[in-house]
């Protein structure tokens, strides 16, 4: 879809889509999405260096992307922050930012992510198809209406956090 966000979406602006061609960034959605986390407990996460993580959170916070929540002192007094994914990334559409590394960094986001679970148990589908225009325009159509429905919905108290990957391309290997 050329000239026009997704629907449902509006254009991200080039600071937005910047923020998000990072997978650590990504990640750090990820990770404050259900709780506010501070920087410290981040790179604990990450396995990675505070300075690190605090320059990817500041980016996201200055984009949007994290809320600052109300302070706390941390088990020796110090001052912590924590912050809260504010799942603003699912309302843009990044296409038409001129931007580019969106997409990798959203696969090597994953690819982290999935590292870490027992795929074995994992809900998994690979499936090769032949379409044309319309029907691609279909399945993509459909497809993001039933994600914007489940997006949309107010998360489980009592539920488990569960993550969703998908991706739609045209298959080169074959002809």
């Amino acid at each position: 879809m050329t000239g026009a966000a997704k629907p449902g979406r509006r254009p991200a602006t080039e600071a937005e889509a910047r923020a998000l061609a990072s997978a650590v960034r990504l990640r750090i959605l990820r990770l404050c999405l259900d709780r506010a986390l501070t920087n410290k407990e981040i790179a604990q996460k990450l396995d990675a260096h505070p300075a690190t993580t605090l320059h990817h959170v500041r980016k996201l916070v200055a984009t949007g992307f994290l809320a600052p929540q109300a302070e706390r002192r941390g088990t020796r007094g110090a001052r912590e922050v924590p912050y809260l994914a504010t799942r603003k990334s699912w309302r843009l559409d990044v296409g038409e930012s001129g931007i580019s590394g969106g997409g990798a960094a959203m696969l090597e986001a994953f690819l982290a992510e999935v590292r870490l679970v027992d795929l074995d148990n994992a809900g998994m589908a690979r499936l090769g198809l032949r379409l044309t225009e319309p029907e691609v325009a279909e399945l993509r159509e459909r497809v993001g209406a039933l994600l914007n429905e489940w997006a949309g919905r107010p998360p489980s108290a009592d539920g488990r956090p569960y993550s969703v990957f998908m991706s739609l391309y045209e298959d080169v290997t074959r002809d």
